[in-house]
């Protein structure tokens, strides 16, 4: 019950605006991803660092009140964290899309199985497996990653935009469905292309 709490707070915490660019930027992910996966791969790695940096606002602002007193700081870290982390993602692909495959895994631990040593220590080994998996067949793979990250983006702005669908009953089938519909358009669409 506390997953779905903090799944509700975090999304209702979107401005319309911000649900509105992420459902975008998911919907390019989940539908374009092996056409356009260096730009996929900054988009989900920026997203990931932003993510990171949020998280990490409550810590530095307790370190430093500073940035806790201004208002351009609280901006511009979470922005520098993604765009530091999107151009890491942008440069190096196989490690990026090792590295995607490993959040992804990591992602749906902690929120779904909670953060206790043995549950990260298995979702820690299943995302490394899955990593490895993924640059051995890197095409598939990356058709893959990038529909369940715009799935997944896709989902937290349309429960964000639409506050009365049930989280609890629809967050897992309508990512599912976002991925299977983006992965089996790739497939599709990217027949011939290398």
């Amino acid at each position: 019950m506390d997953k779905l709490k903090e799944l509700e707070n975090r999304i209702g915490g979107l401005e319309l605006y911000e649900s509105l660019i992420m459902f975008a930027i998911g919907l390019a992910v989940l539908l374009l991803g092996y056409r356009i996966k260096k730009v996929a791969f900054f988009i989900i790695w920026f997203l990931i660092g932003y993510n990171i940096m949020i998280l990490l606002m409550p810590i530095i602002n307790n370190a430093v009140p500073q940035i806790a007193a201004n208002e351009l700081w609280q901006v511009l870290l979470p922005v520098g964290g993604g765009i530091l982390l999107g151009l890491l993602g942008f440069s190096i692909e196989k490690i990026c899309l090792a590295g995607i495959c490993f959040f992804l895994v990591m992602l749906i631990t902690i929120q779904y199985f909670g953060t206790d040593i043995p549950t990260l220590a298995i979702g820690a080994i299943l995302g490394v497996v899955a990593g490895a998996a993924a640059t051995a067949l890197m095409k598939p793979a990356i058709i893959i990653a990038t529909a369940i990250a715009g799935a997944y983006a896709m989902t937290i702005a349309v429960l964000s935009v639409f506050p009365d669908i049930p989280k609890d009953i629809f967050y897992f089938p309508m990512i599912g469905g976002f991925a299977v519909i983006g992965a089996v358009f790739q497939f599709m669409t990217t027949k011939h292309v290398a």
